[in-house]
Protein backbone atom coordinates (compact mmCIF):
# COMPACT_ATOMS: atom_id res chain seq x y z
CA UNK A 1 0.00 0.00 0.00
CA UNK A 2 2.76 2.46 0.99
CA UNK A 3 4.72 1.56 -2.11
CA UNK A 4 1.76 2.22 -4.37
CA UNK A 5 1.11 5.53 -2.64
CA UNK A 6 4.76 6.58 -3.11
CA UNK A 7 4.59 5.73 -6.81
CA UNK A 8 1.36 7.74 -7.13
CA UNK A 9 2.92 10.77 -5.44
CA UNK A 10 6.00 10.48 -7.66
CA UNK A 11 3.86 10.25 -10.80
CA UNK A 12 1.89 13.33 -9.73
CA UNK A 13 5.12 15.25 -9.09
CA UNK A 14 6.51 14.36 -12.53
CA UNK A 15 3.20 15.33 -14.15
CA UNK A 16 3.26 18.77 -12.50
CA UNK A 17 6.85 19.35 -13.62
CA UNK A 18 6.05 18.29 -17.17
CA UNK A 19 3.00 20.58 -17.23
CA UNK A 20 5.05 23.54 -15.98
CA UNK A 21 7.80 22.84 -18.55
CA UNK A 22 5.25 22.64 -21.37
CA UNK A 23 3.72 26.02 -20.57
CA UNK A 24 7.15 27.60 -20.19
CA UNK A 25 8.28 26.35 -23.60
CA UNK A 26 4.91 27.13 -25.16
CA UNK A 27 5.16 30.73 -23.94
CA UNK A 28 8.65 31.14 -25.42
CA UNK A 29 7.45 29.81 -28.77
CA UNK A 30 4.22 31.79 -29.07
CA UNK A 31 5.44 34.96 -27.37
CA UNK A 32 9.25 35.14 -27.61
CA UNK A 33 11.15 37.92 -25.89
CA UNK A 34 11.78 40.87 -28.22
CA UNK A 35 15.24 41.05 -29.73
CA UNK A 36 17.59 43.64 -28.33
CA UNK A 37 20.08 45.69 -30.33
CA UNK A 38 22.86 43.37 -29.12
CA UNK A 39 20.93 40.23 -30.16
CA UNK A 40 20.41 41.57 -33.66
CA UNK A 41 23.69 43.33 -34.47
CA UNK A 42 26.32 41.52 -32.42
CA UNK A 43 28.57 39.39 -34.66
CA UNK A 44 30.42 36.18 -33.88
CA UNK A 45 34.22 36.33 -34.35
CA UNK A 46 35.58 35.38 -37.75
CA UNK A 47 37.81 32.34 -37.94
CA UNK A 48 41.52 33.09 -38.14
CA UNK A 49 44.17 30.80 -39.61
CA UNK A 50 47.34 30.64 -37.51
CA UNK A 51 50.32 28.28 -37.61
CA UNK A 52 49.48 27.30 -34.03
CA UNK A 53 46.00 26.02 -34.92
CA UNK A 54 45.21 22.32 -34.76
CA UNK A 55 46.77 19.36 -32.97
CA UNK A 56 50.00 19.69 -34.97
CA UNK A 57 50.15 23.47 -34.62
CA UNK A 58 53.43 25.23 -33.92
CA UNK A 59 54.52 28.85 -33.72
CA UNK A 60 56.02 30.85 -36.57
CA UNK A 61 58.83 32.79 -34.88
CA UNK A 62 58.94 35.47 -37.57
CA UNK A 63 55.24 36.12 -37.09
CA UNK A 64 55.64 36.20 -33.31
CA UNK A 65 58.40 38.79 -33.63
CA UNK A 66 56.19 40.90 -35.90
CA UNK A 67 53.38 40.54 -33.37
CA UNK A 68 55.67 41.64 -30.56
CA UNK A 69 56.64 44.67 -32.63
CA UNK A 70 52.94 45.59 -33.02
CA UNK A 71 52.39 45.12 -29.29
CA UNK A 72 55.44 47.24 -28.46
CA UNK A 73 54.62 50.11 -30.83
CA UNK A 74 50.82 50.14 -30.63
CA UNK A 75 49.47 48.29 -27.58
CA UNK A 76 52.04 48.64 -24.80
CA UNK A 77 51.14 52.22 -23.85
CA UNK A 78 47.73 51.06 -22.62
CA UNK A 79 47.88 47.31 -22.02
CA UNK A 80 50.13 45.39 -19.66
CA UNK A 81 51.83 42.08 -20.33
CA UNK A 82 52.65 41.40 -16.71
CA UNK A 83 52.74 37.59 -16.83
CA UNK A 84 55.57 37.60 -19.37
CA UNK A 85 59.24 38.22 -18.55
CA UNK A 86 61.60 39.93 -20.96
CA UNK A 87 63.80 36.84 -21.04
CA UNK A 88 60.85 34.82 -22.36
CA UNK A 89 61.37 36.63 -25.67
CA UNK A 90 64.37 34.35 -26.28
CA UNK A 91 61.81 31.60 -26.99
CA UNK A 92 60.63 33.46 -30.10
CA UNK A 93 64.08 33.96 -31.61
CA UNK A 94 65.60 36.98 -29.89
CA UNK A 95 69.24 36.67 -28.79
CA UNK A 96 70.35 37.35 -25.22
CA UNK A 97 71.84 40.67 -26.32
CA UNK A 98 68.60 41.69 -28.04
CA UNK A 99 66.53 40.74 -24.98
CA UNK A 100 68.82 42.76 -22.74
CA UNK A 101 68.48 45.80 -25.01
CA UNK A 102 64.69 45.45 -25.29
CA UNK A 103 64.42 45.34 -21.49
CA UNK A 104 66.76 48.30 -20.93
CA UNK A 105 65.05 50.45 -23.60
CA UNK A 106 61.50 49.68 -22.47
CA UNK A 107 59.62 52.89 -21.69
CA UNK A 108 58.16 51.91 -18.31
CA UNK A 109 60.69 51.13 -15.60
CA UNK A 110 60.65 48.87 -12.56
CA UNK A 111 59.52 50.59 -9.34
CA UNK A 112 61.88 50.37 -6.37
CA UNK A 113 61.58 51.22 -2.68
CA UNK A 114 64.37 52.10 -0.29
CA UNK A 115 63.39 50.76 3.14
CA UNK A 116 65.95 52.96 4.92
CA UNK A 117 64.98 56.29 3.38
CA UNK A 118 61.42 55.45 2.45
CA UNK A 119 61.98 56.80 -1.06
CA UNK A 120 60.29 55.41 -4.15
CA UNK A 121 62.27 55.35 -7.38
CA UNK A 122 62.65 53.47 -10.64
CA UNK A 123 65.36 51.40 -12.26
CA UNK A 124 65.85 50.13 -15.81
CA UNK A 125 64.44 46.72 -16.63
CA UNK A 126 66.64 43.63 -16.80
CA UNK A 127 65.85 40.38 -18.67
CA UNK A 128 64.56 38.60 -15.56
CA UNK A 129 61.93 41.32 -14.95
CA UNK A 130 58.36 40.94 -16.09
CA UNK A 131 56.94 43.58 -18.40
CA UNK A 132 55.95 46.53 -16.20
CA UNK A 133 52.28 47.05 -15.45
CA UNK A 134 50.44 49.97 -17.01
CA UNK A 135 48.46 52.03 -14.51
CA UNK A 136 45.73 54.61 -15.02
CA UNK A 137 45.23 56.17 -11.56
CA UNK A 138 41.61 56.91 -10.80
CA UNK A 139 40.22 55.50 -14.05
CA UNK A 140 41.16 51.84 -13.87
CA UNK A 141 43.46 49.99 -16.23
CA UNK A 142 42.70 48.34 -19.59
CA UNK A 143 42.86 44.52 -19.56
CA UNK A 144 46.22 42.81 -19.20
CA UNK A 145 46.89 41.02 -22.48
CA UNK A 146 49.09 38.18 -21.18
CA UNK A 147 46.23 35.64 -21.11
CA UNK A 148 43.63 37.45 -23.19
CA UNK A 149 43.32 34.69 -25.81
CA UNK A 150 42.52 32.24 -23.01
CA UNK A 151 40.27 34.60 -21.07
CA UNK A 152 37.93 35.33 -23.98
CA UNK A 153 35.68 32.83 -25.73
CA UNK A 154 37.12 31.99 -29.16
CA UNK A 155 40.14 34.00 -27.98
CA UNK A 156 42.34 34.35 -31.11
CA UNK A 157 39.35 34.87 -33.41
CA UNK A 158 37.84 37.36 -30.96
CA UNK A 159 41.05 39.44 -30.67
CA UNK A 160 41.56 39.57 -34.44
CA UNK A 161 37.92 40.39 -35.18
CA UNK A 162 37.82 43.07 -32.50
CA UNK A 163 40.95 44.78 -33.83
CA UNK A 164 39.63 44.84 -37.40
CA UNK A 165 35.93 45.30 -36.60
CA UNK A 166 35.64 49.03 -35.92
CA UNK A 167 33.05 50.65 -38.18
CA UNK A 168 30.41 53.39 -38.27
CA UNK A 169 27.10 52.44 -36.73
CA UNK A 170 24.83 50.87 -39.38
CA UNK A 171 21.94 53.03 -40.50
CA UNK A 172 19.63 50.04 -39.99
CA UNK A 173 20.60 49.92 -36.31
CA UNK A 174 19.81 53.58 -35.68
CA UNK A 175 16.58 53.29 -37.63
CA UNK A 176 15.35 50.33 -35.60
CA UNK A 177 16.87 51.36 -32.26
CA UNK A 178 17.08 55.18 -32.23
CA UNK A 179 18.17 55.22 -28.59
CA UNK A 180 21.14 52.93 -29.25
CA UNK A 181 23.43 55.61 -30.64
CA UNK A 182 27.06 55.07 -29.63
CA UNK A 183 27.76 57.43 -26.72
CA UNK A 184 30.44 60.11 -26.89
CA UNK A 185 33.87 58.71 -26.07
CA UNK A 186 32.97 55.20 -27.25
CA UNK A 187 33.37 53.44 -30.60
CA UNK A 188 31.08 51.04 -32.44
CA UNK A 189 32.40 47.51 -32.81
CA UNK A 190 29.95 44.66 -33.57
CA UNK A 191 32.32 42.07 -32.09
CA UNK A 192 32.35 43.68 -28.65
CA UNK A 193 29.86 42.44 -26.05
CA UNK A 194 27.61 45.53 -25.99
CA UNK A 195 28.64 46.89 -29.42
CA UNK A 196 30.29 50.01 -27.95
CA UNK A 197 33.88 49.96 -26.72
CA UNK A 198 35.90 52.65 -24.95
CA UNK A 199 39.16 51.72 -26.69
CA UNK A 200 39.81 53.79 -29.83
CA UNK A 201 40.78 51.80 -32.94
CA UNK A 202 44.42 50.83 -32.29
CA UNK A 203 45.19 49.86 -35.89
CA UNK A 204 44.02 52.69 -38.08
CA UNK A 205 45.93 52.40 -41.35
CA UNK A 206 48.24 50.21 -43.40
CA UNK A 207 51.91 50.84 -42.69
CA UNK A 208 51.30 51.93 -39.11
CA UNK A 209 54.13 49.59 -38.08
CA UNK A 210 57.13 49.16 -40.33
CA UNK A 211 58.06 45.49 -40.18
CA UNK A 212 61.76 44.72 -40.00
CA UNK A 213 61.41 41.58 -42.15
CA UNK A 214 59.77 43.38 -45.08
CA UNK A 215 56.27 41.92 -44.64
CA UNK A 216 53.56 44.26 -45.94
CA UNK A 217 51.97 45.78 -42.81
CA UNK A 218 48.29 45.91 -43.69
CA UNK A 219 45.79 46.41 -40.88
CA UNK A 220 44.66 42.79 -41.23
CA UNK A 221 48.26 41.52 -41.20
CA UNK A 222 49.17 43.55 -38.12
CA UNK A 223 46.04 42.33 -36.31
CA UNK A 224 46.82 38.74 -37.26
CA UNK A 225 50.44 39.01 -36.13
CA UNK A 226 49.68 40.56 -32.74
CA UNK A 227 46.98 37.91 -32.24
CA UNK A 228 49.54 35.17 -32.91
CA UNK A 229 51.88 36.83 -30.40
CA UNK A 230 49.15 36.92 -27.75
CA UNK A 231 48.38 33.24 -28.37
CA UNK A 232 52.03 32.60 -27.55
CA UNK A 233 52.01 34.74 -24.38
CA UNK A 234 48.95 32.81 -23.15
CA UNK A 235 50.43 29.38 -23.90
CA UNK A 236 54.16 29.54 -24.71
CA UNK A 237 54.53 25.74 -24.37
CA UNK A 238 51.76 24.99 -26.87
CA UNK A 239 54.07 23.38 -29.47
CA UNK A 240 55.75 21.24 -26.79
CA UNK A 241 52.35 20.18 -25.48
CA UNK A 242 51.26 19.18 -28.98
CA UNK A 243 54.45 17.15 -29.45
CA UNK A 244 53.99 15.44 -26.07
CA UNK A 245 50.37 14.66 -26.88
CA UNK A 246 51.30 13.16 -30.24
CA UNK A 247 54.03 11.02 -28.60
CA UNK A 248 51.57 9.86 -25.93
CA UNK A 249 49.07 8.88 -28.63
CA UNK A 250 51.72 6.82 -30.46
CA UNK A 251 52.72 5.15 -27.18
CA UNK A 252 49.11 4.19 -26.41
CA UNK A 253 48.66 2.70 -29.87
CA UNK A 254 51.82 0.59 -29.46
CA UNK A 255 50.76 -0.41 -25.94
CA UNK A 256 47.33 -1.51 -27.17
CA UNK A 257 48.93 -3.60 -29.94
CA UNK A 258 51.32 -5.27 -27.46
CA UNK A 259 48.47 -5.90 -25.00
CA UNK A 260 46.41 -7.49 -27.77
CA UNK A 261 49.40 -9.67 -28.77
CA UNK A 262 49.93 -10.75 -25.16
CA UNK A 263 46.26 -11.61 -24.82
CA UNK A 264 46.38 -13.76 -27.96
CA UNK A 265 49.53 -15.51 -26.77
CA UNK A 266 48.23 -16.28 -23.26
CA UNK A 267 44.84 -17.57 -24.33
CA UNK A 268 45.72 -19.21 -27.65
CA UNK A 269 45.60 -22.78 -26.22
CA UNK A 270 42.43 -22.24 -24.22
CA UNK A 271 39.40 -23.87 -25.85
CA UNK A 272 36.04 -22.19 -25.50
Amino acid sequence: MVRNLAMLVGAAFVTVLAWALFWTVEGQITDPAPKTVVDEFHLQPKEIELESNGVFGKFDQRQLQRGFQVYKEVCSNCHSLSHVAFRDLSQIGYSDAQVKKIAADWGAKQPTFDEKSGDHAERPNIPSDHFPKVYYPGTGSPPDLSLITKAREEGPAYVHSLLTGYAPQPAALLKKFPDAKTPDGAFYNPYFANLNIAMPPPLTQDGQVQYLDGTKPTVDQMAKDVTAFLVWTAEPNLAMRHTAGFAAGIFLLIFCFLAWGAYQNVWRDVKH
